[in-house]
C-alpha cells in the first residue's frame, strides 16, 4: 500500500485499531457474560493512605461511585518496573470500573533502588488495611475487595493475594488474613522473577543478583505462593511481549489450576507489553464482568 496523505494514516490506523480490539481469545469464555450498568462517581484525590511514621508519605485517588450501598472496592496498582510512573497510569480502567458501580483505590508504592523488596509489598499491605479502616467514611464495603494491577504492579498486587492466604513470612508485620482479596485481575505479570535472569530492574527491585540469592528471587515470585487458598484470578497478556514473555501468564495458569483456582485467561494477540495495556478496553470490561461474578464475601 503507497501513503499518500492524512486521510490514507488516518484509514490504516482505524483498520490497525479494529485489528487489535478483535483480536483476543478468552478461555475459559463465561457463559454468564451480561453488562453492568452505569453509573456516576465521584473522585477523592491524593488521600494520603500511608501510616505517619512510614518511612515515605504515599498517596492514592479515591473512586467512589454513586450506588445503594457500600461499594465494592478494587484496591489498584501501576506498572514501571517497580521504579518509575504513577497512578496516573491506571486512571482510565479506575475510571471504566468506577462507572460500573466498583469504588477504586488507585495507589502509588515506593520504587527501587531507594527502596527494595519487600517494602512495596508493605504499601499495598497497608493500603489494604486502610480500606477496612476507612470505609465507613467513604461507603466502602470492606468484605469486598479485589485487585488490579498491570505489570510491576500487577506482580504487586498478585503477591499481595497469594502471600495473605498462607503463613508465608512476608505476612509479618503488615500482612496476614486481613490483607486478604476476593478476586485478582493481573494484567502483562511477571510471576517467577527467577525465570528472567539477572536484569537491572530486578537486580535494583530485589538489591541482589539472582545467582548469589536464588531464594529471594523465589520469594518475591507469586507463583511461589499459590495454594489451594488463593483468590480467583482474571489474567490478561500480550501474546507477542518481548518485556514480560506470555509464558509467565501461562505458567501462572498452570499453578493455579493445578491448585485448583478458578482462573480466566485472556489473551491478546498481535500485542506487546505496553500495546496490551494501551488498547485494553475489551479485557477491562471483560474484568469488570469478571470482578462482579466474585463479589459475595
Amino acid at each position: 500500500m503507497i501513503v499518500q496523505n492524512a486521510r490514507d494514516i488516518n484509514i490504516i490506523m482505524a483498520l490497525a485499531v479494529l485489528m487489535l480490539t478483535g483480536c483476543a481469545s478468552h478461555q475459559p469464555t463465561p457463559s454468564n457474560s451480561f453488562t453492568l450498568p452505569t453509573t456516576e462517581f465521584t473522585v477523592h484525590s491524593s488521600i494520603p493512605y500511608s501510616p505517619d511514621s512510614w518511612p515515605a508519605s504515599l498517596f492514592a485517588d479515591l473512586y467512589v461511585p454513586a450506588v445503594a450501598g457500600n461499594a465494592p472496592v478494587v484496591l489498584m496498582a501501576h506498572g514501571g518496573g517497580w521504579e518509575r510512573r504513577s497512578r496516573a497510569d491506571m486512571t482510565w480502567i479506575a475510571e471504566a470500573l468506577a462507572s460500573q458501580g466498583f469504588a477504586v483505590l488507585n495507589v502509588d508504592y515506593r520504587f527501587a533502588p531507594e527502596y527494595t523488596f519487600p517494602a512495596q509489598l508493605h504499601d499495598l499491605q497497608v493500603a489494604r488495611r486502610w480500606i477496612t479502616q476507612n470505609a465507613a467514611d467513604f461507603g466502602l464495603d470492606a468484605d469486598r475487595v479485589s485487585g488490579f494491577g498491570f505489570s510491576s504492579g500487577a506482580h504487586l498486587m498478585a503477591l499481595l493475594a497469594t502471600v495473605a492466604s498462607t503463613d508465608s513470612d512476608l505476612n509479618t508485620p503488615h500482612g496476614g488474613p486481613d490483607t486478604r482479596l476476593q478476586a485478582v485481575v493481573a494484567g502483562g505479570l511477571p510471576s517467577d522473577l527467577s525465570a528472567f535472569g539477572s536484569g537491572r530492574l530486578l537486580r535494583q527491585f530485589l538489591g541482589s543478583d539472582p545467582k548469589a540469592d536464588p531464594e529471594r528471587y523465589q520469594q518475591a515470585s507469586p507463583i511461589s505462593h499459590v495454594s489451594a487458598s488463593t483468590p480467583p484470578f482474571f489474567l490478561f497478556h500480550g501474546a507477542m511481549d518481548m518485556m514480560v514473555p506470555f509464558t509467565q501468564t501461562e505458567g501462572f495458569s498452570q499453578s493455579l489450576a493445578d491448585n485448583k483456582v478458578y482462573h480466566e485467561v485472556y489473551k491478546m494477540h498481535l500485542r506487546g507489553h505496553i500495546t496490551s495495556f494501551l488498547t485494553a478496553g475489551k479485557a477491562v470490561d471483560s474484568a469488570a464482568q469478571f470482578l462482579a461474578r466474585h463479589q459475595d464475601p
